[in-house]
């Protein structure tokens, strides 16, 4: 049975033990999708947050990369909702979803990092399943509990655009955290995870739910909080190194801040490379290259 959600600020976790994060993500987690007219589609992961607006209106946020929305070339996107049938029985229920009006984008962007977001018109009831930003980290969460290299992580996505079931619900992985330092997120915006990423996991959330980890020195409480974004995967000489960049959840809040406060529009991001090309094309490794200059969109 979940409890009834509370968001403490920044460091709610310890507050939450009896809510089960990871189906509090799988509700909140979307599949997003473009057909390109040539029987194949264009397909990402998103997910809901609840950010409202300055006067206290509710909103729903859909968060996911830039690079999804970038590489969808017609104005119009499918956001897969899913909806609960009387018999308990959930069924998908996909609405279109406006992120170009002519030649500008609706969505805001991070100027800095791949990170976008788009305030929605979610049906009443999935709405409802839209997280509280509070629960997206900080660098003081990831002090708190003493996160580092080894600590498992979960992702939730769409991998190659499939679904865990027909009702269209995200599919749910784990990987460990591959990199040190991951903080302060103002010098380490990124750190890498041991996941294989696949097309279509672009701009789903990874998180910690750990109810039972116990690390010197992190607090004795139950550590549950989105850690952040994937955004890409490492490849170097055409070979998947099944690696996973993540995007610090500070850059969503960034991004969700400028909801309010636009800032003047970024100049256009550089084309994505196509699926399954190497940034780094040759064998020869002009000098120290870090894993995020080799990695890809996804």
């Amino acid at each position: 049975m979940q409890g009834v959600r509370v968001a403490l600020g920044s460091l709610f976790v310890g507050a939450l033990v009896a809510i089960d994060l990871s189906v509090e993500l799988i509700q909140a987690t979307v599949q997003v999708e473009q057909p390109l007219g040539d029987g194949t589609r264009s397909v990402g992961t998103g997910f809901l947050v609840s950010d409202p607006t300055p006067d206290g209106k509710p909103r729903t946020v859909l968060v996911t990369a830039n690079h999804v929305f970038a590489k969808m070339p017609g104005p119009i996107a499918t956001i897969g909702f899913r909806v609960r049938n009387a018999d308990g029985s959930w069924r998908y229920d996909p609405e279109p979803l406006r992120i170009r009006d002519g030649n500008r984008e609706l969505w805001t962007r991070n100027p800095n990092r791949d990170v976008a977001v788009i305030a929605i018109a979610a049906p009443p009831e999935f709405a409802k399943a839209a997280i509280p930003e509070d629960w997206l980290a900080t660098d003081q969460t990831f002090d708190k509990y003493a996160v580092g290299p080894g600590d498992e992580l979960l992702a939730l996505g769409f991998p190659e655009g499939l679904s865990a079931n027909d009702a269209g619900f995200p599919i749910l992985r784990s990987g460990r955290v591959a990199s040190f330092p991951l903080e302060p997120s103002s010098a380490f915006p990124t750190f890498l995870l041991d996941f294989n990423v696949f097309p279509g996991n672009s701009g789903g959330p990874v998180y910690m739910a750990d109810a039972s980890r116990r690390r010197p020195g992190a607090a004795g409480d139950s550590a549950q909080f989105i850690a952040g974004i994937l955004t890409r995967q490492v490849e170097l000489n055409n070979q998947n190194l099944s690696i996973g960049i993540v995007v610090h959840a500070r850059f969503i809040r960034e991004a969700l801040n400028l909801l309010d406060a636009p800032a003047p529009t970024p100049s256009a991001p550089s084309p994505a490379p196509p699926v399954g090309a190497a940034v780094a094309q040759t064998a020869v490794i002009p000098g120290l290259m870090s894993a995020e200059n080799a990695a890809i969109a996804r």
